[in-house]
């Protein structure tokens, strides 16, 4: 009784998932990496020189790099580790890794941005409650 129309209506959603069916673009290693080095090169850029401009680096190499950025290439950026004055050039697609810290001024505005939050969910709680 119900067999056709429940036979059509799942060959339609099944024809229907066919032709809405995004394609996909795959990207290769290289598009990735390329990618990925142009992202790690605009973050530096943004970031600037300076011992302002603190920084982790890992590397291909599994190496780990701690400082701030002290000069700004086309194709290679130089770290300076603040301890030991010691610079190290690291190209851009040597780079697997990289953590940047946040100023005080936004760490500051994230905890006040926080703490109003909570207050005002308490506030709605209380109001809510009462």
């Amino acid at each position: 009784m119900f067999r056709k129309p429940i036979t059509y209506l799942l060959v339609s959603a099944l024809f229907l998932s066919f032709i809405s069916v995004p394609s996909i673009v795959a990207q290769s290693k290289e598009e990735k990496a390329a990618a990925f080095t142009a992202e790690v090169k605009k973050r530096v850029a943004k970031l600037g020189t300076g011992p302002e401009a603190k920084l982790q680096v890992k590397l291909q190499d599994k190496t780990k790099l701690k400082g701030y950025v002290s000069k700004i290439g086309e194709d290679s950026f130089a770290m300076t580790d603040p301890k030991t004055n010691a610079e190290t050039t690291v190209l851009y697609p040597n780079v697997t890794q990289l953590k940047t810290r946040m100023s005080n001024g936004e760490v500051i505005l994230l905890s006040a941005l926080a703490g109003a939050g909570a207050l005002i969910a308490l506030i709605v709680a209380a109001w809510y409650h009462s």
